[in-house]
């Protein structure tokens, strides 16, 4: 479905983000969408409002603006201003029609500056601030048309941004053609949620109007607050419910929050029967509920900003998750789905909390924007099952306790002589077949030793075979290597890497034992790099490199060895252009280290022949030789 492909593009950003330097989104036809993220999005505060927008676009100005350090920006400071700039490139030749859209519904006001083609900007405003039909889309997010001609290939958008919530900047450049198709599929996905609200609701209203027990009907208003909590959240309530009216739709989350949470709680209440239960857990359900709405009213009444608070829901949460748990320890096992459906809500909401609190790194995008309505469909499911458990529970154990009452009535008197006699015969037989049983583990134990005898045999000359194997494989790939015509790919076979050289360089060098240059000490340990060799006695160092024609050499030892093979087998006739097209080296480098190399040749007289030290003979310095 459309609508998992920007789940998983925001996760793809989210972890190839490197980098910071603004950089331009390139927009050619086959593109269908692209979210912002990272360095493609530039910041600039402005707590006091003192900059227009012919300051913000002043090259002075540029240096001001700072990449995003997280995926989604956020607006941390309430009720400030905030200034946001991204580039785009458009391709020469463009067909499609492309728009930009801001992902989180609730932001209060947002003014964008689109370029055109005389220099000048286009001013367009949106936000929740403002009527939902005076939209250009009749959709829940916020979209810009972007309209291309010939002479604006690309340009820098400007957004002025200010919300009395934390908003997400989530900025998405999509293609007409996708978006459609986005949305469509989105509208369909909300269908079947807000869909599952009202079976799950209808049915529990129909429990409760057939038993008369308040957790149903509980548990339906819990529902409903929560799809309209939802709905205020991700723009469709103001987009079906309330269109016009902008300043309810600032409220509307306050509201459904305190519906919700005082229900939940009554719901927890009366499904536990927690008056009987744990009277102390009923009193602190009542008194969280008491203080949650005292704030509500507080907040509503003198100072509207402390709704943007929503981590006080943490309160009534934990409370409810707490008494759930306590009563599944204490031995109800209706309790059990209970606890599973609040542990999605509140890890949901504990995601969303720390988000909040400013770790930017949860904050990925479209994931975890909507991952607490993920959450409440989890919760919703763990809920109606902990209903039709509870209901089955109690049911179950009345019988079964009528069925025991009248059992024991009736068997009391023979109870005792059968289970005496059953007793008896179940000790012999079961003696009988535990001595049966421990006959047949002896002879299986007995088995089993002489299987792992001869697999340890086995395994013994497998592994002496193997190490053979890898020793001749070894030794044949280096002699080849030695005097062989063998390419770069054969070559690097024999010696793959640094440490393989260093190996075999160490063999070479002290293939007669080991001499101390100070001292004459035969007596060494390992010295501070790899492969070298430190003296017991006065504790000189001497690297593998030293004393050979790699010492203080800075290309890579492995290239270093192909180069002298190289030289060595077409007795010095390879031109240096030749080697550092070969080895990937700068030619100077090549000619400087192949003059080295032919140096060593004349000097020993050593040209290339079948002798089977080959090109080592030009490794070492001569007085080790």
């Amino acid at each position: 479905m459309n609508y998992i492909k920007p789940i998983l593009l925001s996760i793809l950003i989210f972890l190839s983000f490197s980098g910071k330097a603004q950089e331009p989104v390139q927009l050619v036809d086959h593109l269908d969408q692209h979210i912002f993220s990272y360095n493609e999005i530039e910041i600039l505060m402005d707590p006091n409002e003192e900059y227009s927008f012919d300051d913000i676009r002043n090259d002075a100005f540029q240096s001001k603006f700072q990449p995003s350090v997280s995926s989604t920006p956020q607006t941390l400071e309430l009720n400030t201003t905030y200034w946001f700039k991204i580039r785009i490139k458009r391709a020469s030749e463009l067909e499609n029609n492309f728009i930009l859209e801001f992902f989180d519904q609730t932001i209060d006001d947002i003014t964008a500056y689109i370029p055109l083609a005389d220099g000048n900007y286009r001013k367009i405003e949106i936000g929740d601030h403002k009527e939902f039909s005076k939209r250009f889309f009749k959709h829940k997010n916020f979209e810009i048309p972007l309209e291309f001609n010939h002479d604006a290939s690309d340009g820098i958008y400007y957004f002025k941004i200010k919300s009395s919530q934390i908003a997400d900047i989530i900025i998405v450049l999509r293609s007409v053609k996708y978006f459609v198709s986005y949305a469509l599929s989105e509208y369909l996905s909300f269908g079947i949620f807000y869909g599952m609200i009202f079976v799950f609701s209808l049915y529990n209203l129909i429990l409760f109007i057939a038993v008369r027990q308040k957790q149903y009907l509980f548990y339906v208003l819990y529902l409903l607050s929560v799809s309209l909590y939802e709905m205020s959240s991700d723009g469709i309530a103001y987009q079906y419910l309330w269109p016009n009216s902008p300043q309810w739709n600032q409220l509307a989350f306050a509201f459904t929050l305190i519906s919700a949470s005082t229900f939940v709680l009554l719901f927890t209440r009366a499904l536990f029967n927690l008056k009987d239960r744990a009277p102390w857990i009923d009193k602190l359900i009542l008194y969280t509920i008491a203080i949650r709405v005292a704030f509500f009213l507080y907040s509503l009444l003198f100072d509207r900003s402390l709704f943007n608070y929503k981590f006080i829901e943490f309160i009534p949460l934990s409370v409810a998750f707490f008494a759930g748990l306590y009563i599944y320890f204490s031995g109800y096992r209706a309790a059990r789905f209970f606890v599973v459906g609040y542990g999605f809500v509140f890890i949901g909401f504990i995601f969303k909390l720390f988000i909040m609190l400013g770790i930017a790194s949860l904050n990925f995008g479209i994931v975890s924007y909507y991952s607490l309505t993920f959450c409440f469909i989890f919760e919703m499911i763990f809920f109606s099952l902990a209903i039709g458990d509870n209901l089955r529970i109690l049911k179950r154990e009345q019988a079964k306790m009528q069925k025991q009452v009248l059992k024991q009535m009736t068997e009391n008197v023979a109870l005792k002589d059968i289970l005496n006699r059953e007793l008896k015969s179940e000790v012999r037989q079961r003696n009988q077949e535990l001595e049966e049983a421990n006959i047949l583990l002896q002879q299986q134990s007995e088995e089993i030793s002489r299987m792992n005898e001869l697999l340890q045999i086995d395994n013994q000359e497998l592994k002496h075979d193997k190490q053979e194997l890898i020793t001749n494989v070894k030794k044949i790939s280096r002699d080849r290597a030695l005097s062989a015509d063998v390419d770069f790919e054969e070559f690097s076979a024999a010696y793959p890497d640094s440490d393989t050289c260093y190996e075999f360089l160490a063999e070479l060098k002290w293939k007669d034992g080991y001499h101390c240059r100070k001292c004459a000490n035969e007596h060494y340990f390992n010295g501070s790099t790899p492969y070298s060799r430190r003296c017991t006695k006065c504790g000189y160092d001497e690297s593998v490199t030293s004393y050979t024609i790699f010492h203080n050499m800075r290309i890579p030892i492995n290239k270093s060895f192909y180069m002298i093979f190289l030289v060595y087998t077409t007795k010095g006739k390879i031109s240096s252009h030749k080697l550092s097209e070969i080895v990937a080296i700068r030619q100077s480098t090549c000619w400087s280290f192949s003059k080295r190399v032919k140096k060593v040749m004349e000097e020993r007289k050593v040209l290339k022949s079948t002798d089977k030290h080959g090109w080592s003979q030009l490794v070492l310095e001569k007085d080790i030789l």
